[in-house]
């Protein structure tokens, strides 16, 4: 599914940065909040679930090619990442879920 669609496609998700790239295909979601493990894991065009709302997450977001972040739980970007989330162009999402739930809505969506 496009990133474009995908943003679109959840109630419960807030975009809190809209990237340049809507036009990615998400292709699963990777729950993680370890960067180095996700650094080495995740899957590009992956949905990445996480709480590690900051700079390095961005980075590994990035290097991992990650189509977007959703940050769980009411995390949020600061003013300082959120500018950098802008900066770089990443997609970045929140919601009040939990990381599990957000994840399964995820996976659920690209497997409908």
């Amino acid at each position: 599914m496009k990133l474009e669609k995908f943003i679109k496609s959840f109630s419960e998700f807030e975009v809190l940065n809209e990237g340049e790239q809507l036009d990615r295909e998400v292709t699963k979601p990777y729950c993680c909040d370890l960067l180095s493990i996700a650094m080495s894991k995740m899957s590009q065009g992956a949905a990445w679930v996480t709480v590690m709302a900051n700079v390095n997450t961005l980075a590994v977001a990035s290097l991992a090619e990650a189509a977007c972040v959703i940050l769980a739980e009411g995390y949020t970007l600061d003013e300082d990442t959120l500018n950098k989330a802008k900066e770089k162009g990443i997609t970045v999402l929140g919601t009040q879920l939990p990381v599990f739930e957000s994840a399964l809505l995820v996976y659920n969506k690209l497997n409908e």
